[in-house]
C-alpha cells in the first residue's frame, strides 16, 4: 500500500522576523511592526502538516464550501474559529447594532488566548477582504506563530458579486508567491478535484526520521 504523501510545513517558516519594538513615523506616531515574510506556495496534496501552535486562515468565497472543508478535514476540531460561531454566541445577548464589533473583538481575543498557549489557531474567514487577513495576521506575528493561507475554491454560483474582485486579487497575489507581503509563511490555493483530494490537515511536529 502506497505512502501517504504529506507537505510538511517545518520550524524554518518561521523565519523572516523583525523587531516588534514600535518605531516612530516620520510624523511621530508608533508603526505598526513589519509583518512580511518570505512565502512558499505550495502544491495540493493529501495531506497538511503544519508546526503545533501555527495560525492556518482558511479563504473561501463560499461560506458553505469554507465550512464543509474545514470540517472534513481539520483533525483539532478545538483550533477552528469563526466569526459566525462567535455571533452565534453572542445573539440575543448584545444589541444587533453591536454584534459585529463584539462578535470581532471576542474572536480576536480568543485567537490571542489560545496562541498565548501556544495551541493552534485555524481561522475560517469571513470573506477575502485583505484587511480582516491583515488583523488575524498581526495577532498571530505578536504571538509569533506560523501563518499559513489556504484558499478554498467554490462554484461561481455560491460567490457573491461583492466578493468576486477581492477573490481575484488573492488568487493574483497568491499564484505570484506574493502573500509574503501580508505575513504568510506558506500559501495553497485549492479548487477541483484537489480539494477531496485532500483528507487531513494536521498540527504535528515532524517525525524524527524526517
Amino acid at each position: 500500500m502506497p505512502t501517504p504523501r504529506s507537505v510538511k510545513i517545518g520550524d524554518d517558516e518561521r523565519g523572516g522576523w523583525s523587531s516588534d519594538r514600535p518605531r516612530r513615523s516620520s510624523g511621530g506616531g508608533p508603526r505598526q511592526p513589519d509583518i512580511a515574510v518570505r512565502c512558499r506556495v505550495l502544491q495540493p496534496t493529501d495531506r497538511l502538516r503544519y508546526m503545533p501552535g501555527s495560525t492556518v486562515v482558511i479563504v473561501s468565497g463560499s461560506r458553505e464550501a469554507r465550512d464543509r472543508f474545514a470540517g472534513r478535514v481539520v483533525e483539532d476540531r478545538g483550533a477552528v474559529l469563526s466569526l459566525d460561531r462567535v455571533r452565534g454566541l453572542l445573539a440575543g445577548r448584545v444589541p444587533g447594532d453591536e454584534l459585529d464589533e463584539q462578535a470581532t473583538r471576542l474572536l480576536d481575543a480568543t485567537i490571542a488566548k489560545r496562541l498565548a498557549a501556544k495551541s493552534s489557531v485555524v481561522v475560517l474567514a469571513d470573506g477575502a477582504d485583505r484587511a480582516e487577513r491583515e488583523r488575524i495576521v498581526r495577532i498571530a506575528h505578536e504571538h509569533r506563530s506560523p501563518r499559513h493561507l489556504v484558499l478554498v475554491e467554490a462554484p461561481r454560483d455560491e460567490i457573491a458579486e461583492e466578493d468576486r474582485e477581492p477573490l481575484n486579487e488573492l488568487r493574483r497575489a497568491l499564484d505570484a508567491g506574493e502573500l509574503g507581503a501580508e505575513g504568510f509563511h506558506t500559501a495553497l490555493r485549492l479548487g477541483g478535484a484537489a480539494i477531496g483530494e485532500l483528507k487531513r490537515l494536521v498540527f504535528r511536529p515532524p517525525p524524527e526520521d524526517d
